[in-house]
């Protein structure tokens, strides 16, 4: 390790003055700064989907246009790649294609298979919890308005007004917000604190009554932490790393193919086609499920707008 220097700490190597090398190093300092900043900047930009326009749009896509522009994007990419490699593979170029090795296509179609089971592992992960938390939230609520009748006649029907209003808010503010990810823990929903505080303040006047005021509030706790869950959930998405390198991953595996395949066009067209096809299928299925709450197969509503208490005294009168 000759190069290494054996200089003493603050000693000038190779004849120069420290005074003229303290700039020097004082603006390579003041660049590193300046850079780091930048690729932070573009880091948070490119980690951040969500902020951008095109994302939402082609999640708010109804499913078969979604498959359409998926589709169509994939096979432009794969005739791109097909005319690149054909139109380089000439000459000394072509024989250098035809000497790479069949034996790289399984790798790369395993590790992309790998991909995509790694990354939908994930997005019906998130949707399974979407869903649990609406249903739980459901029968939480569902709970309260059961145990609700065991309450003296006037605190029974204000309780049973907060959780419809809840119920209410819910679908026509709080829905929307999560679509977006813009939904948040920061404040308690007012209609379930306010039944919470009228359970706790009720008097006893028997045990029935205090049996029922007790599942009442676990119910209560139950329906804040479905909440809570779900919205953390909408906030969940495949992020822009696991999405660039599953395209990275099918590119070099579209360019694998038709390297191999240079001398033979027809046999590089569907064996392209082919690998295409799958990985639009690929991405098709996971881009439609990515946001649980938004899209043509997003979590709905529907088992919160099902035990809402004017629906039950409609069927029960």
């Amino acid at each position: 390790m000759a190069w290494v220097s054996m200089a003493p700490f603050g000693k000038p190597v190779g004849g120069g003055s420290s005074k003229t090398l303290l700039p020097i190093a004082t603006l390579l300092s003041h660049r590193i700064g300046i850079a780091e900043r930048n690729i932070q900047a573009l880091l948070k930009t490119a980690g951040n989907p969500r902020d951008k326009n095109m994302s939402d749009w082609l999640h708010n896509l109804p499913v078969a246009a979604m498959a359409l522009m998926v589709f169509g994007v994939t096979y432009l990419v794969a005739i791109l790649i097909y005319a690149l490699v054909m139109a380089l593979a000439v000459g000394e170029r072509a024989r250098s294609f035809k000497a790479v090795s069949p034996g790289m296509l399984p790798p790369l179609g395993i590790i992309f298979g790998l991909f995509v089971a790694f990354t939908a592992a994930q997005v019906w992960a998130d949707n399974e919890r979407a869903n649990a938390a609406v249903n739980r939230e459901a029968s939480s609520l569902r709970a309260v308005v059961v145990l609700a009748a065991n309450l003296p006649e006037e605190p029974r029907q204000h309780l049973r007004d907060l959780i419809r209003r809840y119920i209410q808010e819910v679908t026509t503010q709080e829905w929307p917000m999560m679509a977006q990810g813009m939904a948040t823990l920061k404040a308690t929903p007012g209609s379930l604190a306010e039944a919470l505080q009228l359970t706790l303040a009720l008097p006893a006047t028997g045990q029935g009554q205090q049996i029922a005021q007790r599942e009442i509030t676990s119910a209560l706790e139950n329906a804040l932490d479905a909440r809570r869950q779900r919205i953390i959930v909408s906030q969940t998405e495949v992020n822009f790393v696991k999405w660039s390198c599953l395209f990275v991953q099918a590119a070099c595996a579209l360019l694998a193919i038709a390297m191999v395949h240079s001398d033979n066009r027809l046999a590089a067209t569907i064996a392209m086609a082919v690998f295409a096809t799958g990985v639009a299928a690929s991405v098709l299925l996971i881009a439609a499920h990515d946001r649980p709450f938004m899209g043509e197969l997003s979590v709905g509503p529907a088992p919160l707008l099902q035990v809402m208490p004017e629906a039950e005294a409609g069927r029960t009168g």
